[in-house]
């Protein structure tokens, strides 16, 4: 049981690097998935671009998604986006500090996933397969077909086992340019990404620098508050239930004295000091007002400045040399008979 505590504190402490750790996991989880996966393009006019736009667009959604929910901060987020207002306010910017560095590590996995698709081919070939320009690439001048037998017959040019219409197109010539076309668009939408991931890392901090340190200072203070405020929960509960059972066997020891005519045990020295840990808050019903307080009237970020003792000048207060600390008193005297 220590070990995986060890092992949970330890995930807390580095909590962004293991979430980049499981946005890359991600990544290459994706990259193996569409290795893996078999594509079978239905061949058929009405379906195949849907098809391939589904695979093409679907399961990046889905790892969009996933990345959300594999993020702990989603929580925090919401629970920060809906609270109520209380003595303290919500910032906007932070708020958005927050989602954004949460959907820039959620958008890697989708972003592998649609590169990776682009690169291959395979969708674009399935999804525009109908689209092909004839006139170009192929013999359009063959008759006795309309144009509906013809998008059936350019359908089939995923699915090289069916396709009978070498003498409009040859089938090579036809997935060759889809694949160009695709590659293509896969290359630049890489280049799309990168460049954006540049001007969102490196130059949006130079220009907006004073509001994202401000919003980045304050986004680590809700989550380390969050996690003292569960780690107080946690070590006033384990102190709770520490008395409440201690106090169970103490009745209980009394009740078998009472009934044996034997002496009470005493309690043990450390009972006292797991009481003063609940700081006054000794039953359920005190505990729970607690905890909505907390949710709905969070305290206001301005710690108040400890009492500093009347007279010692630090808080700009004119006194008269006598009462100034004895070097003072020298210098004023000095400075008087100067």
């Amino acid at each position: 049981m220590d070990k995986f505590r060890m092992i949970f504190q330890f995930l807390q402490s580095n909590q962004e690097s293991f979430m980049n750790g499981i946005c890359g996991i991600m990544a290459l989880a994706s990259a193996q998935m569409y290795s893996a996966f078999d594509f079978n393009c239905p061949c058929l006019p009405h379906y195949n671009l849907a098809y391939g736009l589904g695979i093409l667009l679907v399961p990046p959604f889905i790892l969009f998604l996933l990345g959300f929910v594999l993020n702990n901060n989603v929580s925090m987020l919401a629970e920060e986006w809906r609270r109520p207002q209380g003595q303290r306010g919500k910032d906007p910017a932070v708020l958005r500090y927050m989602f954004c560095s949460m959907a820039q590590r959620a958008m890697i996995a989708p972003v592998v996933w649609v590169s990776v698709t682009l690169l291959d081919g395979k969708c674009i070939t399935c999804a525009f397969c109908t689209s092909v320009p004839v006139e170009t690439l192929g013999n359009a001048s063959h008759p006795g077909l309309s144009q509906g037998e013809m998008k059936r017959v350019l359908a089939r040019i995923p699915c090289k086992e069916i396709y009978d219409g070498q003498e409009f197109i040859a089938n090579e010539v036809a997935i060759r340019y889809l694949r160009c076309i695709s590659q293509a668009l896969g290359w630049c939408f890489v280049l799309l990404m990168t460049t954006l991931a540049f001007l969102v890392r490196s130059l949006r901090p130079c220009f907006t620098q004073a509001a994202f340190l401000k919003s980045r200072y304050w986004s680590h203070y809700i989550d380390i508050e969050r996690k003292l405020f569960d780690e107080t929960c946690a070590e006033h509960a384990r102190s709770f239930a520490k008395v409440c059972i201690q106090q169970f066997f103490e009745g209980m020891s009394t009740d078998l004295a009472a009934a044996r005519c034997h002496p009470p045990m005493k309690a043990p020295a450390d009972v006292g000091e797991d009481a003063e840990k609940l700081l006054g808050i000794t039953d359920q019903g005190s505990m729970n007002v607690a905890l909505k307080s907390w949710h709905r009237c969070k305290p206001p970020l301005h710690l108040h400045p400890p009492t500093l003792p009347s007279g010692n000048g630090w808080a700009g207060e004119k006194q008269s040399p006598t009462h100034l600390p004895v070097p003072r008193r020298e210098m004023a005297a000095y400075y008087s008979r100067v």
